[in-house]
């Protein structure tokens, strides 16, 4: 990746991070890495786990920002969710994955939140 995409999704995932604590999420780990992976952010919303993947475009819609998780990355997700959880003593609470679409045309960006935007893969 380039610096400037490097840059980019910094900057996405700031602007998902504000918006999250905007609309109530809590307890918001952010970049949480263990062996089975790495996800953008972990919180809490109205008592359910939530693993946030944030996805940042510049000049293309927000449907192709969330079409960006591929099936690859949602198992690789899955996995990591499932880790988090058993290591945590979190298996009998709620979980879902959401997905922050972020697409950035001009100085104006677009926010989708998808809330459980997929499934848990095996």
């Amino acid at each position: 990746m380039t610096r400037q995409g490097i840059e980019l999704g910094k900057w996405g995932e700031d602007l998902a991070f504000r918006e999250l604590k905007r609309l109530g999420y809590r307890n918001i780990i952010r970049n949480y890495r263990c062996s089975a992976g790495e996800v953008d952010m972990v919180a809490m919303d109205a008592g359910t786990l939530v693993f946030v993947e944030v996805k940042t475009r510049k000049g293309a819609s927000v449907g192709y920002a969330k079409e960006a998780v591929t099936w690859h990355k949602r198992r690789q997700l899955s996995k990591l969710a499932l880790t988090y959880m058993k290591d945590r003593g979190l298996s009998n609470i709620p979980a879902r994955f959401d997905v922050v679409a972020i697409s950035l045309e001009g100085d104006e960006a677009h926010i989708e939140i998808v809330k459980n935007a997929f499934d848990l893969i095996f």
